[in-house]
């Protein structure tokens, strides 16, 4: 069976039990829309799992594109309770450093910088490079029906010919629609904008309307975890 999950953030329990409920086994394929890290208080534990599982296909969101970003020059700074310094013989820009980790930590990036900060250099190196391996969309195909996975919806311009022309950056920025329909025959399959602006019935289901299928239905702020088996279109909650 192939599943689809997205925006977990940090809830493991809740990523776990999704994992049981569906009966998750390695005859399955599991694509998750992005959103693994922050806000939540395990991060480091979903993406652990994740990375040890070959049928579990990472989609890239903009909390690991931030992640990404920032960790990845913990090596040229020293974070000590006074604040950020740069390293001797650094030529980081601490000014533009520092305001990009302060709006990480306002999207929800304290719970991810807290659990990094306590891993060893070769740790930390080893989580960077399977961030690296995120896709940054997938095009799936079940039971003659087509998929576009991403995480943020579609760049502005995109069309199903010309998705590999665009970056990491211009993926996950990307604005969700809920009000037209980008593809005729292609089912669109988000996550990244919380269903939080909907009617209160529907923060806490998959949306579906015009082709596109929204998955991110708010686990982190008490709301459900969401999965949807593309072969028998099931959806399950936890």
């Amino acid at each position: 069976m192939t599943y689809v999950i997205s925006d977990i953030h940090g809830c493991y329990d809740k990523y776990e039990k999704m994992l049981e409920k569906i009966g998750f086994s390695d005859d399955d394929t599991l694509y998750v829309l992005g959103d693994v890290l922050d806000f939540g208080p395990q991060p480091l534990a979903v993406l652990h799992d994740m990375s040890l599982r070959a049928n579990v296909i990472p989609i890239l969101g903009n909390h690991e594109y931030a992640a990404h970003e920032i960790i990845s020059q913990f090596s040229m700074v020293e974070l000590t309770e006074d604040g950020i310094k740069a390293k001797p013989g650094s030529d980081i820009d601490l000014e533009t450093y520092i305001l990009e980790v302060q709006d990480w930590v306002d999207i929800g990036g304290g719970p991810t910088i807290k659990e990094f900060r306590q891993l060893s250099d070769e740790e930390r190196e080893g989580y960077l490079d399977y961030l690296e391996e995120f896709s940054l969309y997938e095009k799936v195909k079940v039971n003659g029906k087509v998929f576009i996975l991403t995480h943020s919806g579609l760049p502005k311009g995109a069309t199903i010919k010309n998705l590999d022309t665009f970056d990491a950056y211009e993926f996950t920025a990307a604005t969700v629609y809920y009000d037209r329909q980008q593809f005729q025959d292609i089912i669109l399959v988000t996550g990244h904008y919380p269903i939080l602006n909907m009617e209160e019935e529907k923060r806490s289901k998959i949306y579906r309307k015009d082709n596109h299928i929204a998955m991110d239905t708010n686990a982190v702020f008490g709301k459900n975890l969401s999965c949807i088996c593309l072969d028998t279109d099931e959806e399950y909650y936890v």
